[in-house]
């Protein structure tokens, strides 16, 4: 299992992590980035720039939360990072299996969130199974994961290409990226993607990015809760 590489990373499921690995971003950005208009700028924040954030959130004026950028280092199951990467208002970096051997992190759910799926598409619920059946979910989960993994190893040890010998790995293995984005568009994934709507495993990664966004721009995180966390 590799660790967290620092102190600042948010652990998630059983290997995971959000890190805000940089940032250049926080309220002022947003008031200088509309008050430009006027041929203005402000060194600090007062009250009337906070009623002017919430001002561009209720009236869905949302370029000025474009002028600043989060930096994120996150460690997911690749299934995670395949609807992640469905927001494409920004950048990704992610690590290849085609240059360096894949290590044997995989992600099994806990007991408590192994689930059925209850409904028609469009109106599923999604219960908590027996503790039997989710501990033979569990089991077999790790069975398939350590025979996937053994196979793997063995086609790089008989000198084929990991590119190829990648190709017998699940969607449940860990995979870490940086992902670049600003206010707006992070503000747009947290609405979708930490909400009840979403899948339970993204939405713990969610919810880790969105406290980092609290702590950088609070005037602005507070201004999308009130505006029923939807952005600009």
């Amino acid at each position: 299992m590799s660790a967290p590489p620092s102190a600042e990373a948010i652990p998630v499921l059983d290997h995971g992590f959000v890190r805000l690995d940089g940032s250049l971003a926080d309220d002022l950005s947003v008031v200088n980035a509309a008050r430009v208009s006027f041929a203005r700028r402000k060194e600090a924040m007062d009250d009337s720039d906070a009623g002017l954030v919430r001002f561009l959130m209720r009236e869905r004026h949302g370029t000025p939360f474009e002028h600043n950028a989060f930096r994120f280092h996150v460690r997911c199951p690749i299934f995670v990072a395949r609807e992640w990467f469905r927001h494409r208002i920004g950048s990704y970096n992610e690590f290849s299996m085609r240059y360096a051997e894949a290590k044997d992190d995989f992600y099994v759910p806990a007991p408590e969130d192994v689930r059925t799926q209850v409904g028609k598409p469009g109106a599923y619920t999604f219960e908590r199974v027996p503790d039997e059946l989710a501990a033979e979910t569990r089991a077999a989960l790790e069975q398939s994961y350590r025979s996937a993994f053994a196979t793997y190893q063995g086609l790089v040890d008989k000198g084929i290409a990991r590119e190829i010998a990648r190709a017998v790995l699940p969607v449940g293995i860990y995979t870490e990226f940086f992902w670049t984005v600003n206010a707006r568009a992070l503000m747009n994934f947290l609405s979708l993607r930490n909400a009840e709507t979403a899948q339970r495993e993204i939405r713990m990664f969610a919810a880790a990015v969105e406290e980092l966004f609290s702590t950088q721009m609070p005037i602005t995180h507070a201004a999308f809760l009130q505006n029923g966390r939807s952005g600009p």
